[in-house]
């Protein structure tokens, strides 16, 4: 049963942006916080940014700093990643992720991933 499901990945040139969505069922939503990671090839997977719904409390990588944005819709049971000024390293397979504990240490939920590809 499909609890996160992404959409909004594509191919871009570097400066350029993409949204990223991800739905969660109601339960997750409610009950967890919500992050996305990315795993470019090659690498380990990495936590891009994160966000307790509750509150709107938000975590962002160095990497990704001033850059993307993390945002909630709690009508749509959704979480945003606007990426905005992209560069070719941030290409990578993008994840969204649920997690009850909020560590994302041992993670309750993933989707199944969403491709970007920023070229040069």
């Amino acid at each position: 049963q499909e609890q996160l499901a992404e959409s909004g990945g594509g191919s871009v040139q570097a400066g350029g942006s993409l949204r990223l969505s991800c739905v969660a069922s109601g339960y997750i939503y409610s009950s967890h916080c919500m992050a996305w990671f990315r795993q470019a090839p090659g690498k380990e997977r990495e936590e891009v940014a994160a966000i307790y719904t509750g509150d709107g409390r938000s975590y962002y990588a160095d990497s990704v700093k001033g850059r993307f944005t993390i945002s909630p819709d709690n009508a749509k049971n959704t979480i945003y990643l606007q990426m905005n000024s992209l560069k070719p390293e941030d290409t990578a397979m993008y994840y969204c992720a649920a997690d009850r504990q909020c560590d994302f240490k041992e993670v309750d939920a993933w989707g199944q991933g969403t491709l970007v590809t920023v070229s040069s």
